[in-house]
């Protein structure tokens, strides 16, 4: 999953980067709302974590200007304000979901685990893919009930595929979901988890799709 921290608070905003990147997720962190207005004008991500008060922009402007142009980007606001004004005019300008602060780590990536759930219209919180079984909550990925160990960019690339059966995904909307801004990748990185992937799940569980991208079939059961 990539997630777009957006947080003004330097000591705030680098723990839960950090902390969010331990639990498995791709983060790019921003400091003010024009940045996040011009990232999310220009780039996808799977879930927003929103602070309202922000330089330059306010989250609650932000929010308004993401949900005008159609996106329909799962937004998350964390904010210090917890009033139940604020929480109503956050929710009615487009939020998903409302923290407050002081938070949990835990409660906040089981919330983010459940708004990327609705994105992508799935109620159960596992994915189940013929005799492949994805955990997001847990990190664990089992075949024919066998643990299998997978890296943390081949888990959210799986999941990524997993959750877009029978849809073709192209090589830069992938790229995007596994490396964040700044990280040293190589032109091949992609390739090579999904050469991973299909030596632990079959070389014929993942298409290459030539020119465009890749994708999984749709599991029997949902054809």
């Amino acid at each position: 999953m990539r997630i777009l921290l957006v947080e003004d608070d330097e000591l705030l905003g680098d723990g839960l980067r950090t902390g969010l990147i331990q639990y498995g997720y791709t983060v790019d962190w921003l400091k003010d709302g024009l940045a996040a207005d011009q990232a999310l004008r220009t780039e996808n991500f799977d879930v927003v974590v929103l602070d309202l008060g922000l330089p330059k922009l306010s989250g609650i402007t932000v929010l308004q200007q993401l949900r005008s142009r159609g996106q329909t980007t799962p937004v998350l606001i964390l904010t210090a304000r917890e009033s139940i004004e604020d929480r109503v005019k956050g929710l009615d300008s487009g939020a998903d979901d409302y923290l407050t602060k002081p938070f949990d780590l835990d409660e906040l990536c089981a919330r983010m685990r459940a708004l990327q759930r609705r994105s992508t219209t799935r109620a159960e919180p596992t994915l189940i893919h013929e005799n492949i079984v994805l955990d997001p909550a847990a990190h664990s990925v089992k075949f024919h009930g066998e643990l299998v160990n997978v890296s943390r960019r081949e888990f959210a690339l799986l999941q990524k595929l997993l959750e877009n059966a029978g849809r073709v995904l192209s090589r830069e909307h992938l790229a995007q979901s596994l490396y964040g801004w700044g990280e040293d990748v190589d032109s091949n990185a992609l390739e090579v988890h999904i050469h991973n992937l299909r030596k632990k799940f079959g070389q014929e569980f993942i298409h290459t799709i030539r020119g465009i991208g890749y994708m999984i079939d749709k599991s029997k059961d949902e054809k």
